[in-house]
């Protein structure tokens, strides 16, 4: 059981849950001006825990003969039989019914919406077969958590704020997706299957990146501006800026070997620095 419990979650990838928790943390920090009652620090974490669970399960079933054709990813779970479709299905199935308790156990509104949720973050899977554009995709799914936190808490959208943030993440994961996808480039165009890097080649991609990267960096800005908080956040907004920048310094058109620590070590990074930063200058703005 723990042998199977450690398969299941290097499965979906339990660790990048850190690129997106932080995220619904922070929306549910500004909704509430403040640390928002347990009860719903509780069920915001149980929703964002299901719904990435279910989503990367079912990425990697419908992928599932995708990945055993690719090198890079032949060696999966579901491609290396190390674990069952059939196990996989039921994870997924479970993960859901987590995540609509959880969207229920918070307010209508959050329940009323978890069909959107769901819809988004597992129809992201399908998207690479028919868009090369499927990168703002996948950032739309990652971008719901810290407006759905923001509902969580207030029971409505009554403020641009959450707004901003989703629009940061949207654009922040489109841009690392793209590098991301640039070390499947040549698989991508043998199999046909559709990304910014194989339509326009590494080069070009990688300067696509860096706009939606830019595009990010403007956002957090005007969220800055928006939210009205003080120097912890004008802290964070430059150091994610400087993270940005040495994020693309790592990866060159003839050179990707240093990819991991592009896309999984300064992305970790991003997320925390936010939390940390705009979520202290809202505490420090509560209590002066």
């Amino acid at each position: 059981m723990v042998s199977k419990l450690k398969t299941t979650l290097e499965m979906i990838k339990f660790e990048h849950t850190l690129f997106a928790l932080p995220f619904a943390f922070l929306g549910a920090i500004l909704a509430a001006n403040g640390l928002p009652t347990w009860h719903q620090i509780l069920w915001i974490t149980t929703a964002m825990i299901g719904a990435r669970s279910a989503a990367m399960t079912f990425n990697r079933i419908v992928d599932r003969d995708i990945d055993a054709q690719n090198p890079r990813t032949a060696n999966r779970e579901l491609p290396s039989g190390r674990l069952s479709l059939g196990f996989a299905w039921g994870f997924l199935f479970i993960s859901i019914g987590i995540f609509l308790l959880a969207s229920w156990s918070l307010n209508w509104l959050t329940f009323a919406l978890s069909p959107v949720a769901l819809l988004s973050v597992l129809g992201y899977s399908y998207a690479k077969r028919f868009t090369a554009f499927a990168h703002l995709l996948l950032g739309w799914a990652l971008a719901i958590s810290p407006t759905a936190a923001w509902i969580a808490v207030r029971g409505a959208i009554d403020s641009e704020v959450p707004l901003l943030l989703s629009l940061f993440v949207l654009m922040w994961t489109a841009g690392f997706d793209v590098l991301y996808a640039c070390q499947d480039h040549d698989f991508d165009k043998r199999a046909g299957l559709h990304s910014i890097p194989a339509r326009f080649g590494i080069a070009r991609a990688l300067w696509i990146a860096r706009l939606f990267h830019f595009q990010a960096f403007i956002v957090l800005v005007l969220l800055y501006l928006v939210s009205g908080l003080s120097w912890p956040a004008v802290a964070g907004v430059a150091l994610v800026g400087a993270l940005l920048i040495y994020q693309h310094t790592l990866v060159k058109p003839n050179d990707l070997s240093r990819m991991n620590t592009a896309f999984f070590t300064t992305n970790a990074f991003v997320s925390f620095i936010l939390l940390i930063s705009f979520g202290s200058a809202v505490f420090f703005a509560e209590h002066q």
